[in-house]
């Protein structure tokens, strides 16, 4: 199965299944002399596992990292770092409904047909649970990008269904189970949610991500463009059906005179590229945001067909989240933390010695 691979010089290959013994990521690529420890590593998995609250799927997993190889003394030697997650608490039971049945809305019917056979545990390689790799490759990557440039990346949940957050602060963001910027919706959000749930159903979401302190400089023109290379990763999130760099979408009812970020000896004045103009960045904020769709798997009943082409009725049962968008902030941050720490190593291995003679001007003043 190919596709399993992200980035170019930061490279991250992910392997496993949902239900087999335990999923993983080779991290190759990052430079040597690294401190690095699974402490590094486990903060982000705990924000991201299953089961912190009532409000994701109550699949108990500790998602403890174990490093491999590519680390010695405590600091990285150059060698590829593999990381490994055990899975601890699979219930494979909760599937046999549908091992020769097609859930609407997931990959068993896509996956089925290229690949003449599928594991049907819990989505095997299509489901969620292989996002652990990506956050703890992620990991990685922002704390080579905090220690060498600054980088400081956040995510937060911007909507859950019809529900806009507005966001407060970026401090309120860890202190509750949503990932909310605004600490005074959370009793909203936890109601809507727990309704949800008792209707057998499930919402979107959208998560917005920033990157602070992104030089400028980053990025390749054409194909590999720093915002396609952003898009493409946040792509390879299960559930994402759309991403928005900067202004986005708007930026269609936008004027001109409005999306060009005007540039003074103070700044931009604004930031509707989203920190990247003509595939590089511009020193100021990488503003991303996704968009996911509902969770597939909901206990309402939907119509499907079986192997033999045969119609039935579907109903998905075991422990899954009504809305896949609250653990998907961790992810996204990883994801963005990924391609930037890879475009960085490629902007530093073309042009470290480019010397330009106007000076950087600073990011958004507005």
């Amino acid at each position: 199965m190919s596709g399993s691979t992200l980035g170019k010089l930061f490279c991250v290959t992910n392997f496993g299944e949902s239900h087999g013994p335990a999923i993983g990521c080779v991290v190759d690529g990052c430079p040597p002399g690294m401190g690095l420890s699974a402490e590094d590593i486990q903060h982000d998995l705990d924000r991201r596992k299953p089961g912190t609250s009532r409000h994701v799927t109550q699949r108990r997993e500790s998602d403890t990292v174990e490093i491999l190889s590519g680390v010695f003394d405590g600091k990285t030697t150059g060698a590829p770092i593999a990381l490994l997650i055990r899975n601890e608490d699979q219930r494979s039971k909760d599937y046999g409904n549908i091992a020769n049945t097609f859930r609407p809305g997931h990959a068993d019917y896509t996956y089925w047909q290229k690949y003449g056979i599928r594991d049907w545990r819990g989505g095997g390689r299509s489901s969620a649970r292989l996002t652990a790799p990506t956050v703890a490759a992620g990991a990685i990557a922002r704390k080579w990008l905090r220690e060498q440039y600054g980088v400081v990346i956040r995510g937060h949940l911007a909507q859950m269904g019809e529900k806009e957050i507005p966001f407060v602060s970026w401090d309120e963001v860890e202190q509750n189970p949503f990932f909310a910027p605004n600490n005074a919706m959370v009793p909203e959000l936890a109601a809507y949610l727990d309704a949800i749930r008792k209707e057998k159903d499930s919402v979107g979401a959208k998560v917005r991500v920033v990157a602070h302190n992104v030089p400028p400089g980053w990025g390749e023109p054409l194909y590999d463009r720093l915002d396609a290379d952003i898009a493409h990763a946040m792509m390879g999130l299960n559930a994402v059906k759309g991403v928005e760099i900067g202004a986005g979408f708007k930026s269609v009812t936008q004027r001109g005179s409005l999306h060009g970020d005007e540039l003074t000896p103070e700044g931009f004045l604004s930031n509707h590229a989203g920190g990247i103009l003509g595939g590089i960045s511009s020193g100021q904020d990488i503003e991303v945001a996704i968009a996911i769709k509902p969770t597939s798997s909901i206990a309402i009943a939907r119509r499907s067909v079986d192997l033999s082409g045969a119609p039935v009725q579907v109903a998905t049962t075991g422990r899954h989240d009504p809305c896949v968008g609250i653990r998907a902030t961790p992810v996204a941050e990883a994801l963005l933390a990924i391609v930037l720490m890879d475009h960085a190593l490629r902007h530093r291995a073309q042009n470290a010695d480019v010397v330009t003679p106007t000076p950087r001007i600073p990011g958004d003043v507005s």
